[in-house]
């Protein structure tokens, strides 16, 4: 993947592009749609996903959502899809403010050289939101791109968006959010040291200090995996129970993500960048009234958690 930090760095020989706008946040069903239909339409040329940082929202006074990748993960997961190059777009108030047309001259067609655009159905860009499909079109054909839109994408009848995922992850849904995403939701951080409850216990669990400004899953125990080496090929995933939520039991008050991976008493993975997937939400999180109630409630989701995990694959859309 070559990876442009603003449009204005894409190399200007390198021939016409298939450009997809979005956010894109997440690199759902939907966005490789996008990316289907550039590959379609391409040709010869390289497909470019022209993605937005930060979130139009935050600066536009709507508030930032909380994003389902941080920005490094989003990059590498549009290659993944099929982007050849992926171009940065920073988003600020003169963006916002910049004529819909003036973009396009910019933007696509002096920076990016675009032959082909996609966009979704309902994309809107410019000041006040004035442009859409219809201006891409009328604007861009005579300056010598064309423009598909796509369609929605909809999975057992529920729309393909990162709102949409972001609802289903909020609320626990963890396995409506993987269908719509194609994968398991992740989130990243840092393994760093908790109240070592876990392993007095004897289920060992790796605290993960998760970026800011990410989506996570509503509390509860959830199936899943803990994924080392999360930013390279050859990624190991770890099936995993993973707890998101305060301790109850022990009047815990602070949000965690612990992960115990099954039947590991002996990893040290303190300080290592990782990242937890999180498959299907066994149970909504308890105050027990007792450690012996806890430990019988941890032996169960571990039961859970290995059938829930026994085949990773069966939660990846190809």
């Amino acid at each position: 993947m070559t990876y442009y930090a603003t449009p204005a760095d894409y190399p200007h020989d390198i021939g016409p592009t298939a450009v997809v706008i979005g956010v894109l946040d997440g690199v759902h069903l939907g966005h490789r749609s996008l990316l289907g239909l550039a590959h379609a339409h391409a040709h010869a040329a390289r497909v470019v996903a022209l993605t937005f940082d930060p979130h139009p929202g935050a600066v536009l006074g709507h508030g930032a959502p909380p994003m389902l990748l941080p920005l490094e993960a989003r990059l590498r997961r549009l290659h993944t899809a099929g982007a050849d190059d992926v171009v940065l777009l920073p988003f600020d108030s003169a963006r916002a403010a910049q004529d819909p047309s003036e973009f396009i001259r910019e933007v696509l067609v002096s920076d990016l050289h675009a032959s082909v655009v996609v966009v979704g159905e309902a994309f809107r860009f410019g000041r006040r939101a004035a442009g859409d499909v219809a201006m891409l079109k009328q604007v861009g054909e005579p300056l010598g791109f064309k423009t598909f839109p796509a369609a929605t994408v909809t999975v057992d009848g529920a729309t393909v968006s990162s709102t949409r995922i972001r609802t289903a992850v909020a609320d626990g849904e963890t396995d409506v959010a993987a269908a719509l995403l194609g994968a398991p939701h992740r989130v990243y951080g840092a393994v760093v040291r908790g109240d070592q409850r876990g392993r007095q216990l004897g289920y060992p669990t790796a605290n993960v200090a998760v970026e800011s400004g990410i989506a996570l899953p509503g509390d509860g125990v959830y199936a899943g995996w803990l994924v080392l080496e999360p930013d390279a090929h050859g990624e190991q995933h770890l099936p995993a129970a993973i707890s998101v939520g305060p301790n109850l039991t022990f009047d815990g008050v602070e949000t965690r993500v612990e992960a115990y991976v099954l039947d590991a008493l002996d990893l040290d993975l303190y300080d290592q960048h990782v990242a937890v997937e999180f498959g299907s939400r066994l149970r909504p999180m308890v105050k027990f009234e007792s450690v012996d109630d806890l430990l019988a409630a941890m032996a169960a989701d571990v039961a859970s958690a290995r059938l829930a995990t026994a085949d990773r694959r069966a939660w990846l859309v190809p």
